[in-house]
């Protein structure tokens, strides 16, 4: 098992809320194995936390590195932590097969490696289908609960687009495929105003269209997996705080989806992000990650300019973890 150190970005020189955090350390690799798949995690550890540590799962075209343009916000409050599961990133292959119980269970094992036993976690569109099976199947492991752009069934949109994009992939048409997966994940221009529309469209664009092989396989063989397996399990969900969000012009997880998933969980809250779709955390980096940071931190999420009124979808009130 290899450990390979990597510099972290700097923290900000000031916030909003007043002194100067601790700096985080640098970043560590870890090369893990899980039921013989290699896969690698990322940890940025706070030597001074204010909550726990973050466990940040992405979506299926995300990396342990997705989300280092959010340390700036996030390292000098906690520990974070990202992972390629195996079948995701540079990690092993997994043959769809494998389902999301096993992945959840990956999840935990990577946990267990590096020597954490709580985390406040983190899930975007994919990984809250990983993060929520990995809170139902390891509760003991999570203190609270975020999840944006998510939902407890596979959208129609892309049980529709996944045989047509994996033929076009197949065929090697990377460039119909990109396209084909730019209009699934962005909303319609004409929706409503989304910050940084245009860019972002073109970031996916040339992201998709730069895959390699083995991404490209394993894009085919995660389409497959979601469609086999599914996505979602009525299984008891702890307990704890949760906080789920999606951008208001999402039209692959739509809000009233996101609503959905928060009202199979205890006490959840619900919001919208304004002026943002299904990439609200790229399209609003940092008004995402200060919302995130706001919920693990436990200050309040009323009245904030770039989201809308916040919900409880489901009966009773957020918990407060001790």
């Amino acid at each position: 098992m290899r450990t390979a150190v990597i510099a972290a970005q700097d923290p900000p020189r000031t916030g909003r809320s007043g002194s100067l955090p601790s700096a985080p350390e640098r970043a560590e690799e870890r090369e893990l194995a899980f039921e013989g798949f290699a896969y690698t995690c990322r940890v940025v550890r706070q030597r001074e936390p204010r909550t726990a540590p973050l466990l940040l799962l992405g979506g299926s075209s995300q990396n342990r590195y997705s989300w280092q343009s959010h340390e700036k916000w996030l390292a000098p409050l906690c520990t974070m932590i990202t992972v390629d599961l195996p079948g995701y990133g540079t990690s092993d292959f997994l043959p769809a097969g494998y389902d999301i119980d096993f992945l959840a269970d990956a999840v935990q094992h990577t946990l267990t490696e590096i020597g954490v036993p709580e985390v406040n976690l983190f899930g975007g569109c994919f990984g809250e289908v990983v993060g929520l099976r990995f809170a139902q199947r390891h509760p003991e492991s999570v203190r609270r609960i975020v999840f944006a752009a998510a939902a407890i069934r596979l959208p129609d949109l892309y049980q529709e687009a996944v045989p047509r994009l994996s033929q076009t992939l197949a065929r090697g048409d990377i460039e119909q495929a990109a396209d084909g997966l730019v209009r699934l994940f962005m909303s319609d221009p004409e929706a409503g105003k989304v910050r940084r529309h245009a860019a972002v469209a073109r970031l996916l664009q040339h992201q998709f269209v730069n895959q390699t092989p083995d991404e490209i396989r394993k894009a085919v063989e995660h389409n497959t997996r979601l469609v086999t397996h599914g996505c979602y399990r009525p299984l008891p969900v702890p307990a704890v705080p949760a906080l789920v969000f999606t951008g208001e012009y999402d039209t692959l997880c739509t809000p009233q989806m996101g609503r959905e998933l928060a009202a199979a969980m205890p006490g959840a809250l619900f919001t919208t992000v304004r002026e943002a779709d299904h990439l609200v955390t790229v399209e609003r980096r940092q008004e995402s990650a200060e919302l995130i940071a706001r919920f693990c931190t436990d200050r309040p999420l009323d009245d904030l300019p770039y989201c809308t009124p916040v919900e409880v979808p489901r009966d009773g009130s957020s918990p407060t973890p001790a």
